[in-house]
């Protein structure tokens, strides 16, 4: 059976439902799923997953979260070949270009793992809904498809 592991930074409980929607979707889907909070996880822990997957969201003017700091920072010194990744995450329209910058941001840091984009990042506006589930259920298919 095949594994992920879902690494997420939730500040208000909106990203971390995200991270659980993405979970249950993957667990249906046949996958083995861990989730953890990014503050109590490293890159690391993505050797032992086949799909790997970010969830964050992007603090005030397109910042990344303070508890996404180190962890985004030791990302790209993780060699994750042969391994699927995603991301995805929330967060406020109002803002503009910077809507979710975090999810962009963490894409290209995956893209210097080797690891391989099993599919776009999705971005939620504030938390999850009935418009946000299809794009969430969508987003596990794709890197359940991907491996």
């Amino acid at each position: 059976m095949p594994k992920a592991r879902i690494i997420y930074a939730s500040m208000t409980g909106n990203t971390e439902a995200i991270a659980e929607m993405v979970s249950d979707h993957l667990l249906i889907l046949g996958v083995d799923v861990e989730t953890s909070k990014m503050e109590s996880a490293s890159p690391m822990d993505f050797l032992d997953a086949d799909i790997c997957v970010v969830a964050t969201y992007t603090y005030g003017y397109g910042d990344l979260p303070d508890e996404a700091q180190n962890f985004y920072n030791q990302l790209s010194d993780v060699d994750l070949s042969g391994k699927v990744f995603g991301v995805i995450g929330s967060g406020d329209t109002s803002y503009g270009d910077v809507f979710c910058k975090a999810v962009d941001d963490f894409i290209a840091q995956f893209q210097l793992t080797n690891a391989k984009q099993g599919t776009d990042g999705v971005k939620i506006e504030f938390g999850p809904d009935g418009n946000s589930l299809v794009a969430i259920m969508e987003f596990a298919q794709q890197l359940q498809s991907s491996l």
